[in-house]
């Protein structure tokens, strides 16, 4: 559970920098950039190891049918992460798309996570996605919406989404948890 933890503290400190202190973000320079990314990836390696070493702690047992509205959940959440980076029409309607896909994924893994690592992770990110929302949204009050785009963008944002979830239920597959149902 401790690398759970520290990966989170690690994982939410790289974030938060740029808006908590941002002197010394500005500091740092472009080769800032590359620690902070150092610092977020060793965030998730720790998370990921600490979470699948921690002891299985039962806190309540998911029903079956909570897999389905995780996988509806996750495929929302994917096409939220690839709509982002296209500007399609949703980020029109919703701030932080990546953040918002953040809190789906986490929300859709809890809801199949009785467990308390996963309690722990999930809720740790989920809890982060939200304050990170409510950090933005103080630093820069004013929102200008994207213009719109052609609807080949969300195509490709919806093929995206589906083929990368695909990927991801392989990797899932892999390491020994059935993403499917």
């Amino acid at each position: 559970m401790l690398l759970i933890i520290l990966g989170l503290v690690l994982w939410a400190g790289a974030h938060f920098l740029k808006r908590v202190a941002p002197d010394v973000r500005a500091r740092m320079g472009n080769g800032g950039k590359a620690v902070l990314g150092a610092v977020t990836v060793l965030g998730i390696v720790l998370m990921v190891l600490g979470y699948r070493g921690a002891e299985q702690v039962d806190l309540w047992y998911p029903p079956a049918f909570m897999v389905h509205i995780n996988n509806t959940l996750m495929l929302l959440a994917f096409y939220l992460y690839a709509a982002s980076g296209m500007k399609t029409v949703i980020t029109r309607k919703i701030r932080h798309p990546q953040l918002t896909a953040v809190k789906t994924w986490a929300v859709a893994h809890l809801l199949v996570n009785g467990d308390l690592a996963a309690v722990l992770l999930f809720g740790g990110l989920l809890a982060w996605a939200v304050v990170q929302v409510i950090v933005v949204n103080r630093a820069e009050p004013q929102w200008t919406k994207n213009p719109p785009v052609p609807a080949a963008k969300e195509v490709m944002a919806v093929v995206g989404a589906v083929v990368v979830m695909a990927v991801v239920m392989g990797i899932h597959n892999w390491f020994g948890v059935q993403p499917w149902g």
